[in-house]
């Protein structure tokens, strides 16, 4: 009897440290689950741009932060605010876009700053020639890239 309960209990053991397919991101080409950078201070991923695509747009691809090793628990649906926290770290309530628009303190638009649309949430990276801010944002389409967008009725916070 004692044999076969250390046999589930090393059974159960093994399970614990496989991973969750919830855990990851659903999209492979654009995450590689390879845990590489840090978001403690704020250093954010590692990043490769693959080139711009039609309309000027270009898809930035991180490698790491499937999440679960780092404490930001799995992707949910709707991840910009959960990809901001791999860039700017943060509690779970900031999976949620509009709560960016109580983090830090208030700013104006600004290289650096977070951009914080009811919806939807990024950072700003430049400034495109028409005027416009270039902003990075995750799931921008399904997925991170940046592109110039118009900022009207946007907060921003830094």
């Amino acid at each position: 009897m004692r044999f076969y309960a250390f046999l589930i209990a090393i059974a159960i053991a093994l399970g614990a440290g496989v991973s969750s397919a919830a855990a990851r991101p659903n999209d492979g080409s654009l995450w590689t689950g390879k845990s590489q950078g840090s978001i403690a201070g704020g250093t954010g991923a590692s990043r490769s741009y693959a080139g711009y695509g039609s309309r000027g747009t270009r898809t930035v691809r991180y490698s790491g932060y499937s999440g679960s090793s780092r404490g930001l628990g799995p992707r949910p649906r709707k991840w910009c605010g959960w990809w901001m926290r791999t860039q700017k770290g943060g509690g779970r309530h900031l999976n949620v876009a509009w709560n960016w628009s109580k983090w830090g303190r208030p700013t104006g638009p600004q290289i650096g700053a977070v951009v914080v649309w009811r919806h939807h949430v990024g950072i700003i990276t430049g400034r495109a020639a028409n005027g416009q801010w270039i902003v990075t944002s995750g799931n921008d389409g399904g997925r991170v890239r940046s592109r110039a967008r118009s900022v009207r009725g946007a907060v921003f916070r830094i």
